[in-house]
């Protein structure tokens, strides 16, 4: 199951799969780059991420849009330092990690990585399990179990390809994306009050509280393992012009991804502050209880059938990233290899567990 790496290339798989050097026009160049950040982007808008946006918007309305802003300015300028790591010295974070670090402080970082990536990976199980059960009333136990079966899906895509799961996760974006935007629509929410949610302030010690949570969800570690390693896999000239293409074109894909979760969660955000802060159930913070409000305050069941679609998109999306941040983390810092559907299967299996502890614990 285990073997010795003897490849040093990152994403040994689908490392360098994708020619970057030929001559093009800039359209074509910028879309040869686009991608990378597409998979880094599903972790900042994945099902840990609802919850506190559900909650800023119905506790305060639109006053914290601008800490998701702030948040998101954060996320573009680490993931901007990840991918100069990857495209300068064309080493992952947990390769550099290895390389520089003893042992004991990478076996430290790698067993962190790690708790991070699981309980990530736990919350996204989570959220897409309560996704199907919102969709089609299965237990919440058997979504659980269900999602056991996109391991077999990832092994689909890795054989497909690079560009292959790059479109099929921005297809899932571009689902979470349309969904709440028919969902705002359909709110109306009042552009002014919008547009003061970008003028930071803080109304109250609780909204400092909520502020701190959804930054703390915006938080992703496993992204940067991830996109210092993605962003090598597309083929460019070791030389200066080269590698200044790579940075520019890869800044371009970072910040035009990362705005596109920064409006996926904002538009989480007004639509509870429209929907629920506006009609006085201010003590709206589960998926569940958004998902039945929806209803019966906006009156049209397209309502909460788009917002457990786009759960269900956004927990298949992160889901899948979250497996190839644990396989860069585990080849970087162990310098050992295992099988991603054998990774993939132990997470799950974690997952599973670890849900259906809550499942009967909460029950």
């Amino acid at each position: 199951m285990r073997n010795r790496i003897h490849e040093h290339s990152s994403l040994s798989e689908v490392h360098g799969t994708i020619d970057a050097r030929q001559k093009k026009s800039r359209w074509k160049t910028l879309l040869t780059f686009f991608g990378p950040a597409y998979l880094i982007s599903v972790g900042y808008m994945d099902p840990g991420n609802w919850a506190t946006d559900l909650a800023g918007g119905s506790q305060f309305g639109y006053t914290l849009i601008w800490v998701l802003l702030m948040s998101n300015l954060m996320a573009l300028l680490l993931q901007s330092l990840s991918t100069r790591l990857g495209i300068v010295r064309g080493r992952d974070l947990a390769q550099v990690n290895h390389e520089t670090f003893p042992s004991g402080i990478n076996l430290l970082l790698y067993i962190l990585a790690e708790v991070a990536i699981a309980a990530t990976d736990l919350a996204e199980v989570l959220g897409m399990a309560i996704g199907i059960h919102l969709l089609t009333g299965l237990p919440l136990i058997w979504g659980v179990v269900i999602t056991i079966l996109d391991t077999f899906l990832l092994l689909f895509l890795q054989r497909l390809g690079m560009r292959k799961m790059e479109a099929f996760i921005i297809g899932l974006v571009t689902v979470v994306g349309a969904s709440f935007l028919v969902e705002i629509l359909l709110a109306k929410p009042p552009l002014g009050q919008v547009v003061k949610g970008l003028v930071p302030h803080l109304p109250n010690e609780q909204a400092l509280y909520i502020a701190i949570g959804i930054i703390g969800a915006t938080v992703m570690p496993h992204n940067l393992y991830l996109h210092s390693a993605l962003v090598q896999t597309r083929k460019i000239e070791k030389t200066t012009a080269g590698i200044k293409q790579a940075l520019k074109w890869n800044f371009w894909d970072s910040a035009i991804a990362l705005n596109i979760a920064f409006l996926v969660n904002a538009a989480i955000l007004i639509l509870a502050a429209k929907v629920f802060f506006e009609s006085g159930r201010t003590d709206v913070a589960e998926l569940q209880q958004a998902h039945s409000l929806l209803h019966d305050l906006l009156g049209t069941k397209l309502a909460p059938t788009l917002f457990a679609i786009a759960l269900i998109a956004a927990g298949q999306s992160s889901t899948i990233t979250g497996t190839l941040a644990g396989q860069i983390v585990m080849e970087g810092y162990l310098q050992l290899r295992i099988n991603p559907w054998i990774r993939r299967l132990l997470n799950q299996i974690i997952s599973y567990h670890t849900s259906s502890t809550c499942y009967l614990f909460f029950r």
